[in-house]
């Protein structure tokens, strides 16, 4: 396998990290990656890209997206005023999961949160999706609180 490298989504991105959102049982029901819904990701994007704080995270191989994610990060008063990292929306393309893709993804989200003076990085996951909970606790992350959501 080569190397993988990352970078930051831009605009012409935003198809592929779509697909890659659709592209399993759970995404599947929740994403459309058709060309009607397009306009909905675009704006989305558009948001994300006006918050410098907020930005999709990009892994390629030899120039091929194989994984994304998206990173946030939040000042906060709680923690004495620590800056915190939010990771959402990890996703690894389903022809090259098993590959250490993913961490190496994660492992440059870390990198970047620390680099931007986070003192903690959290997410939130599906609980339907228990082999990312192993992957997540195997990078060393805790399952420490229960999460709650309320659709509007």
């Amino acid at each position: 396998m080569s190397d993988v490298t990352f970078r930051h989504a831009d605009k012409n991105d935003v198809p592929a990290i779509v697909a890659m959102l659709s592209d399993d049982d759970i995404g599947e029901s929740r994403e459309s990656a058709t060309q009607e819904s397009a306009p909905v990701y675009e704006r989305a994007f558009e948001d994300m890209n006006a918050c410098p704080d907020n930005y999709i995270l990009l892994a390629e191989i030899d120039g091929q997206l194989v994984g994304s994610l998206q990173l946030v990060f939040i000042p906060g008063l709680s923690r004495q005023g620590a800056k915190r990292a939010i990771i959402e929306a990890v996703r690894v393309k389903s022809a090259v999961r098993g590959q250490s893709i993913g961490t190496a993804l994660m492992k440059q989200a870390i990198m970047e949160a620390r680099e931007a003076g986070c003192k903690l990085v959290q997410l939130t996951s599906d609980r339907r999706r228990t082999r990312a909970h192993l992957f997540y606790r195997r990078l060393g992350f805790e399952q420490s609180h229960v999460g709650f959501k309320l659709d509007l």
